[in-house]
């Protein structure tokens, strides 16, 4: 299991009957009720059950509706939480995705360096044969930003490439696999040497617009960026000059702020710059993640045992 991921006590201790509600209904919700089914729980009405598991990410705002005193614990579908943050309480225990879909935007986040580093987007949009152009992410010194699950799923990936990697995070305990971990106050210290920098961590107010003109100054001119993350965590404006002008080689966006995307935004025509919908975890690869751990925290929600995910209100995630 993941190091990063939180386990956490639910209050009262012991085992319970497990009176679990699936709610609201959706195309998630048939998946999600037999997760919990195999967990050893019954799903019932969120007024009978003492645990909600929430089906809609994209319906925040309903979520109040649904929300009992009887419930002492609630799952939510994703990893990122900004949308139910003004729901969450202390009067319950609260579990999120985080850790769960990590290898999927691992996976995507590989495949992006690789797109910008062997210039694939130019030469898929590219009519004729041309002058062969690109770097090798062999050897190369790559920073993480963030030191949670992706952190954790692509420091294997780079393995094969025995890049010099970097792990920022909020804590000073190393990441198995980094060649260093400093803490985020010391990020300028190291973008001058960055070749690949990798946006995957949390969005809260210390790492809102991170991202934006001086530390894209300090970057080399051959850098790239690749964001798995949140679209705020880069001021996207500065990113758009920066790209403009050259200042680094290529950034590779599945998360954009504002998003989506609008259609006539300058990010779609930058000839270095790499757009993906966010769908470095997919609705069809989800859902199964998902159920994955729903399964495994009803079970665990029975028995008293420590939850898989939980979340820091004091933190954010």
């Amino acid at each position: 299991m993941s190091e990063n991921v939180t386990l956490q006590k639910v209050v009262p201790n012991g085992p319970r009957q497990g009176l679990i509600s699936v709610e609201p209904e959706n195309w998630r919700r048939d998946a999600l009720v037999a997760a919990v089914e195999l967990g050893g729980g019954t799903v019932c009405s969120s007024q009978e059950a003492s645990a909600l598991i929430w089906a809609a990410p994209e319906k925040p705002e309903l979520i109040q509706s649904y929300l009992s005193d009887n419930h002492d614990w609630v799952q939510l579908p994703f990893a990122g939480i900004e949308p139910f943050i003004d729901s969450l309480d202390r009067q319950r225990l609260w579990t999120c995705g985080k850790g769960v879909y990590s290898p999927a935007v691992a996976e995507h986040a590989l495949a992006m360096v690789l797109a910008m580093k062997r210039n694939l987007t130019a030469y898929a949009r590219s009519t004729q044969w041309g002058e062969g152009v690109g770097s090798n992410l062999f050897g190369a010194k790559v920073t993480i930003l963030g030191g949670g699950g992706i952190a954790e799923d692509i420091i294997p990936l780079l393995e094969p490439f025995k890049c010099e990697i970097t792990v920022i995070r909020k804590r000073p305990a190393p990441l198995t696999g980094a060649d260093r971990t400093i803490q985020l106050e010391e990020l300028r210290t190291v973008l001058p040497a960055t070749d690949v920098l990798l946006v995957a961590l949390a969005l809260t107010n210390e790492t809102e617009n991170l991202i934006g003109a001086n530390e894209l100054k300090l970057l080399p001119k051959s850098a790239i960026i690749v964001n798995v993350a949140r679209g705020k965590h880069i001021v996207t404006e500065d990113l758009v000059e920066a790209l403009r002008n050259n200042e680094i080689a290529g950034a590779a966006l599945d998360v954009t702020y504002p998003e989506p995307l609008p259609i006539d935004h300058p990010l779609w025509n930058l000839p270095n710059c790499l757009v993906t919908p966010h769908t470095a975890n997919t609705p069809e690869m989800g859902i199964k993640l998902l159920s994955s751990r729903v399964t495994e925290n009803v079970f665990r929600y029975r028995q008293g045992l420590d939850l898989i995910g939980c979340i820091d209100i004091d933190l954010g995630y």
